[in-house]
């Protein structure tokens, strides 16, 4: 039976604050970082104001927010911290730390591109340099998926079988400072869904035991159960989804969301807020008779290897829309989708899209481009499989 909340007409970042206090974890560590930085100031009113109970640390830099993080998540505490483009990376050493002690801290990031140089706007560059990290990442395509997915985040993450930290992406600006209507769940149907933390792997007096302990000669057991709890994750991650839609009346598919796929010949897969536009595309060319979808990649850790699959096996052509670029190679979403299409006996044409660096703009026409040469491909004519989107530039290499 779904619970009605209310609703308020807020920002992205708004929207994670209002999760945050919705969740009430024990400690929140802040640094603040543009364009996440709304956020940590939200949270903080909650704590002043007491309509969350918790302690917060206003901690010197990133690197401290997500080691104060990890210590409080060492003695048994609910966590949560936020951080962006040049924060996430200089906490990277501390990633790792936490992922492998098996801590579900639960962060948001504010997508933003890396220098230099600089740039304030939204890519992904920032996210997907950490995929390696063992973390869980989820990107969001408007505020109220970020709302839902904060909260969605602390049911995988705590779950016994995942024990896994989860980072929530939003793009910066695009989501986190533009305002929507969001409906905040029900409080005491939440406590239902998201029942308080407890954990034995922890610090205890009582029971004393090692964290972040040296493995030495058992390293590669403990990186392979890491590798394969975390293949276990994404039937969790829809097992929660279903759960969460059935009691607030919204669900997101799980790893992906099929837009249009039935019958489609060529495909674009998105990662973000970059999502919205192309759907807008995907209904107009429909309507003219062309056979386009849309596939909304939601998770890139786990990454949704058999989905990837299952809709190659039934297009023409596949192609990737990546805000961001592994230098030197190719998009980072692209090699992801093409390892997973590789499995297939017969691979669809790809094509990737390297667009949005910088927060370059995307717009709708530059997608219908996108889809009509994903179709010319589909039908065998030759095209540069990576492309750069509404850039220019004169290179005398």
């Amino acid at each position: 039976m779904r619970m009605a909340g209310r609703k308020i007409f807020i920002s992205g970042d708004e929207a994670v604050a209002e999760a945050v206090r919705l969740v009430s974890p024990h400690v929140i560590s802040a640094y603040p970082i543009t364009p996440q930085t709304v956020a940590v100031e939200r949270i903080s009113d909650f704590v002043e104001d007491g309509s969350l109970q918790a302690e917060y640390i206003h901690v010197e830099s990133e690197h401290s927010a997500m080691s104060a993080a990890l210590g409080a998540a060492a003695v048994g505490a609910r966590t949560f911290t936020a951080t962006s483009s040049q924060g996430l990376l200089y906490m990277a050493e501390v990633l790792p730390y936490v992922s492998g002690a098996r801590f579900p801290i639960v962060m948001m990031n504010a997508n933003r591109a890396l220098a230099v140089p600089w740039a304030l706007l939204s890519d992904h560059r920032d996210s997907l340099s950490q995929l390696d990290s063992g973390w869980i990442q989820v990107y969001c395509e408007d505020a109220q998926e970020t709302l839902d997915m904060i909260i969605q985040a602390y049911r995988v993450a705590e779950d016994e079988r995942v024990m896994t930290p989860m980072m929530v992406n939003l793009d910066g600006f695009v989501l986190t400072h533009t305002y929507e209507l969001v409906e905040l769940p029900d409080q005491a149907a939440l406590k239902s869904f998201l029942p308080d933390y407890s954990t034995d792997n922890k610090m205890d007096l009582d029971v004393p035991k090692s964290v972040c302990l040296a493995a030495m000669n058992h390293y590669m057991e403990y990186m392979m159960k890491q590798e394969l709890d975390m293949r276990n994750v994404e039937s969790i991650i829809e097992e929660t989804d279903r759960e969460y839609g059935d009691m607030f009346g919204r669900s997101y598919g799980g790893m992906i969301e099929q837009y249009m796929c039935d019958g489609a010949d060529a495909v674009l897969v998105t990662l973000g807020s970059v999502t919205g536009t192309a759907r807008v595309v995907v209904d107009s060319m429909r309507s003219e008779g062309y056979k386009v979808g849309l596939v909304k990649l939601r998770f890139m850790r786990p990454f949704p290897k058999a989905e990837i699959i299952e809709i190659g096996s039934k297009v023409k052509a596949i192609g990737v829309v990546d805000k961001d670029i592994s230098v030197g190679y190719e998009g980072i979403v692209f090699t992801n989708v093409n390892s997973a299409l590789s499995d297939l006996d017969r691979v669809p044409q790809r094509l990737n899209f390297i667009a949005g660096l910088g927060g370059r703009n995307v717009s709708k026409a530059h997608i219908r481009d996108m889809y009509m040469q994903l179709l010319e491909v589909a039908e065998g004519k030759e095209k540069e499989k990576i492309q750069f989107v509404n850039a220019r530039c004169e290179y005398n290499g």
